[in-house]
């Protein structure tokens, strides 16, 4: 497992209380694990960790929907 993956799902593990690294292709969204305040959350801790810059006013809530997607997105923005 790479570290930015690593990362992603330590950020989301602490944001939903779950180890999700056996749901990489869970909808974090369709199963109530994550809501809107997470997600501003997720943002925010995928930009200090990562170093990355989402643009909020871009951001698609169906293309950050599953760890996997999140992990994609994240390395495409490096």
């Amino acid at each position: 497992m790479d570290d930015t993956k690593k990362t992603v799902l330590a950020i989301l593990n602490d944001l939903t209380g779950e180890d999700l690294s056996d749901k990489l292709d869970d909808d974090l969204f369709a199963t109530a694990l994550m809501d809107s305040m997470d997600t501003v959350q997720m943002v925010l801790e995928l930009e200090e960790q990562l170093g990355v810059q989402i643009p909020v006013s871009e951001f698609d809530r169906s293309q950050w929907a599953t760890p996997n997607m999140i992990t994609a997105r994240v390395e495409e923005l490096k």
